[in-house]
């Protein structure tokens, strides 16, 4: 009888080392590799932007593919303004 009572010690502990350890991955880890990953698309998301900024004061089309579809853009301040 002691026997059973230690085996089922062992795994009890053994259930309760799993359940620490996916909670431990569930609140710290996965968190941090998402905050990580969701930071470096906003940082590529704002080089792309700045990209497209500086292309474009430069009175250059700057075409944006997307799929089969291709818009060219084209500051304003290039375009020639109305006479008044």
């Amino acid at each position: 009888m002691a026997d059973k009572k230690k085996v089922l010690i062992k795994i009890l502990i053994a259930v309760i080392i799993v359940l620490v350890a996916v909670m431990i991955y569930a609140f710290v880890i996965r968190p941090g590799i998402t905050g990580y990953a969701v930071s470096r698309q906003t940082e590529g998301f704002e080089l792309a932007v700045v990209s497209i900024m500086q292309r474009a004061i430069t009175c250059q089309p700057v075409p944006l593919v997307y799929g089969n579809q291709t818009v060219n853009l084209i500051a304003i301040e290039c375009l020639p303004q109305p006479a008044q």
